[in-house]
């Protein structure tokens, strides 16, 4: 049975005093044990957020090296030694902003699973690749580029979340239909090239999730959970979607 994962990232948000009254929030909160709660605040909020029994912790990126003179980078090692045991790798706001390839993104996959990290690789397409009908090929790709350094046990380490790159910030949402459709493929794409990994990994869906349609898209066969950004930001709202998750499947 594949794991129920509701993640929370908070991506350039979150003083001190936020993540003290977030902290607060969640300890105090009544999750159900079938779900994995994760929340991946910034790099210096990290430390106020470890320690829970009720969520995990997990970086918002990591460098392509494990150690070195990178001045300003973090390595997947320094983020495990820290106590994190998740990272999410090829966001669409790296991929975009920043230029990170699908190379780029297997490499860090790659380190992130050496030092014991759950890696969550993010896929996803634009609007221009959603409107021209070639969405699949895109998402295929950068599933299997960035899981290509992987074996098949490794594989199965890994969390994948598809995020519809014209779905974030922006107020629109896929349709059910439309996240099922990508997310039937997506395991499909990793049944194929890893020998029937994709039974045994969560996919989660990030695309403007809240209270108000966490239960329809949460409901769908292979969504196993969701990648929540904004809402992730408001306890009440991120604790709601929570338990729809747990009342979802």
């Amino acid at each position: 049975m594949r794991n129920l994962v509701i993640a929370g990232n908070w991506k350039m948000n979150g003083s001190q005093t936020f993540a003290q009254e977030m902290r607060e929030a969640l300890d105090n909160a009544d999750f159900s044990e079938r779900i994995t709660t994760v929340v991946f605040p910034p790099f210096l909020a990290i430390h106020a957020m470890l320690g829970s029994g009720k969520f995990a912790v997990g970086a918002q990126n990591c460098y392509t090296e494990q150690s070195g003179a990178y001045t300003g980078e973090v390595s997947p090692e320094l983020i495990a030694d820290a106590g994190c045991q998740y990272v999410l790798v090829g966001h669409s706001e790296r991929r975009t902003l920043l230029g990170e390839t699908d190379q780029v993104v297997g490499k860090k996959v790659k380190l992130a699973v050496f030092a014991g990290l759950t890696p969550v690789l993010c896929v996803g397409e634009t609007l221009d690749e959603r409107e021209s009908g070639n969405f699949k090929d895109v998402v295929e790709q950068q599933v299997v580029a960035g899981l290509k350094e992987l074996n098949g046990d490794e594989v199965k380490q890994v969390v994948v979340a598809y995020e519809p790159v014209w779905a974030i910030g922006t107020g629109k949402t896929a349709s059910a239909d439309q996240a099922q459709e990508v997310h039937a493929h997506i395991r499909s794409v990793l049944n194929s090239a890893f020998d029937g990994a994709g039974d045994a990994i969560s996919i989660l869906y990030g695309g403007s999730v809240k209270s108000e349609n966490a239960a329809e898209l949460l409901g769908c066969a292979d969504i196993d959970g969701g990648l929540i950004g904004g809402a992730s930001l408001n306890s009440k709202e991120f604790i709601t979607i929570c338990r729809i998750a747990a009342d979802s499947h």
